[in-house]
């Protein structure tokens, strides 16, 4: 099959990502599967990159913090009282909270990372743990096979165990 990556076509790409300096940031343990043709499913230059590629070609791909995971804001960052979280909390968990500022929108939640914990405070980050860096994304296109219906009509993939009726 010499099929090239287009719109409306699934794609399986094995991967990994680094920083510029090389170290790896992603290995890429299991595949990236992902609707291709502008859905949001992956980086707009990852994709970009992508297009008419065929089974066994690789790209490698620089991207920008505002490419990638966004800038850090440091915005993001609160301090919180220990006694409003549970006992048995550690460095890396993640809770889900709304914006400070309760502006316009306040249906957004955004995930908050555990990064310290001192005393009677812990310290939460609402950034995405790789925000701020540039990243080397390389990847082999390893399958393409043509998007159902239904994955088109919602704008992703969907697994084999996906039931088509309870995503939105």
């Amino acid at each position: 099959m010499n099929t090239q990556v287009a719109k409306n076509l699934v794609v399986t790409l094995d991967y990994h990502v680094t920083d510029p300096d090389g170290e790896v940031v992603d290995e890429g343990r299991d595949p990236l599967i992902y609707l291709h043709g502008g859905y949001d499913d992956i980086f707009p230059l990852i994709e970009e990159a992508l297009q008419g590629k065929k089974i066994g070609e690789s790209v490698k791909v620089k991207l920008q913090p505002d490419e990638a995971f966004g800038d850090y804001d440091a915005n993001l960052v609160q301090i919180e009282s220990r006694q409003d979280f549970p006992k048995e909390i550690e460095v890396g968990m993640q809770f889900e909270g709304g914006p400070e500022d309760g502006g316009a929108d306040d249906d957004e939640f955004i995930i908050y990372r555990v990064t310290e914990i001192a005393d009677d405070k812990v310290i939460l980050d609402g950034n995405h743990p790789l925000a701020g860096m540039a990243l080397i994304f390389t990847c082999t296109v390893t399958a393409i096979r043509p998007a159902s219906a239904v994955e088109i009509e919602h704008g992703h993939v969907h697994g084999a165990d996906d039931d088509d009726e309870a995503c939105h």
